[in-house]
């Protein structure tokens, strides 16, 4: 009778193990809390695309009825007002505003008042990521195909896509200034630099530790969607991402992802990919702004935003240790020469040469530096404090579940820099404000500053020419 018992207790166990492999969940004991592992036993691949590429449509209706009902998604390119190399900006505050209340009916209320009435306007909710529970790097379309037409590597994924309109995310490919070299303007010559190209752009002009760094930058290594394992979300086996995917010619394309340091799921924020403009006057890196140096930051997202800051599945599906003297030092010296663009309204000091600018420029430098309390956070000349602000947005809203992700307290968050802000769309950092219109709307509701409408047309205009 003993022996029976063991051979079905080790069958039992067999046919769990079995379960497991085919992707067979197994029920949770009952009031488990969240794990803040991921599983580590692969379910059969095939099975996961074809559930996931079937769930797939249903995913992207929702999101797409989100931004729906949060903005207006329309096409309305601002007159007279491009990026560095001509896209156009999009013009107007594109958050909706909810029915029955206008933005000064808003501004004139209380933060507990509109936390009452449920009317703070939705678009300035965190935005959640295409699909939350799964989260995982995505990028434009714009983007996979030029990387695929290079390099014949596939960034698609098989179980969703992006979700903002091309016309609300940066220029691409995005132009490349160096601290080194302002004399040579844009030394990307309009192309999008990869492991193809990089040695002819910049041979002459980088040195040989920059080189070797920006050659690692555009080296692709295996990442939590896009590996060699069958714990993928690419069809076929990937070689992996590259720094430059997400910021892409050492700016940004805007593509997304989830923090990798909070858990459980629903609390973790979508990500603005930053502008690697100007890393060289920054002082806070990451997510959760724990990192004090570029090569801190450098060797953080190989060894753990890759994985959703998990190491055990970083080992499995192929971590890259990145050698921190030569290694991390060389990409971080490259990434250090990235410079803003131009401003040929500034002065040495960063602020507008009155001979230049216009009256609705200089206007609005005067509410930054004033009524507006911009200047409190975003000091010139390069417009940031390199620290850290709690918005305290909970102010205004209950928390509440959105599409996956907990609308609930950001907690302290970084200042970027505002240099060359109209290239940088869509903005805060989880990419939910898709204007500038929208920002000034946003912090005017925010820090109950009460601008007049030509005053946040006015402060519009000065964040444009910064």
């Amino acid at each position: 009778m003993i022996r029976k018992s063991i051979r079905r207790q080790a069958a039992a166990r067999s046919l769990l193990l079995a379960l497991a492999v085919a992707g067979v969940a197994q029920a949770e004991p009952a009031g488990k809390t969240p794990s803040s592992y991921a599983p580590t036993v692969e379910e059969d691949f095939t099975t996961v695309m074809q559930r996931m590429k079937g769930a797939k449509a249903a995913i992207e209706k929702r999101q797409a009825a989100l931004l729906e009902q949060r903005y207006d998604l329309s096409n309305r390119p601002a007159a007279g007002v491009a990026m560095s190399r001509g896209k156009p900006v999009q013009d107007g505050v594109r958050v909706r505003l909810p029915n029955g209340t206008s933005w000064d009916q808003l501004a004139a209320m209380s933060a507990e008042e509109i936390r009452e009435k449920g009317v703070f306007p939705a678009g300035f909710l965190p935005l959640p990521h295409p699909n939350h529970a799964e989260g995982g790097m995505l990028f434009p379309r714009f983007h996979i195909d030029e990387i695929k037409r290079q390099e014949q590597r596939d960034l698609t994924r098989f179980d969703l896509d992006f979700d903002l309109p091309d016309h609300f995310l940066p220029e691409f490919p995005a132009p490349i200034y160096l601290t080194t070299r302002p004399d040579l303007g844009d030394v990307s010559q309009g192309k999008l630099v990869t492991i193809e190209n990089y040695y002819g752009l910049f041979n002459g002009i980088l040195n040989p530790k920059q080189i070797e760094g920006l050659r690692l930058l555009v080296t692709p290594f295996p990442q939590q969607q896009f590996n060699q394992t069958d714990d993928r979300r690419s069809e076929r086996p990937s070689r992996g991402v590259v720094c430059f995917d997400c910021h892409a010619n050492g700016h940004t394309n805007a593509s997304t992802h989830l923090v990798g340091d909070i858990r459980p799921q629903e609390f973790r924020h979508r990500i603005d990919t930053p502008s690697l403009r100007g890393v060289n006057v920054q002082s806070l890196f990451g997510s959760q702004r724990a990192l004090k140096t570029v090569e801190d930051f450098t060797e953080f997202e190989q060894r753990a935003a890759y994985f959703d800051g998990d190491p055990a599945i970083a080992t499995k599906k192929g971590v890259n240790i990145l050698e921190r003297g030569s290694q991390v030092h060389f990409m971080a010296e490259f990434e250090a020469l990235l410079d803003f663009p131009p401003a040929p309204k500034l002065d040495v000091y960063g602020k507008l040469d009155p001979r230049k600018a216009s009256e609705a420029e200089l206007r609005g430098q005067a509410i930054f530096f004033g009524k507006g309390t911009c200047s409190t956070c975003h000091a010139p000349p390069y417009y940031t404090d390199g620290t850290m602000h709690n918005l305290k947005l909970e102010r205004f809203y209950k928390p509440h579940l959105v599409n996956g992700v907990m609308a609930s307290a950001d907690g302290p968050i970084k200042t970027f820099p505002l240099r060359g802000i109209k290239d940088s769309p869509p903005y805060l950092h989880d990419d939910r404000l898709l204007t500038l219109d929208d920002t000034v709307e946003f912090f005017n509701l925010v820090l109950e500053t009460k601008l007049s409408a030509d005053e946040k047309k006015d402060l519009v205009a000065f964040l444009r020419v910064l």
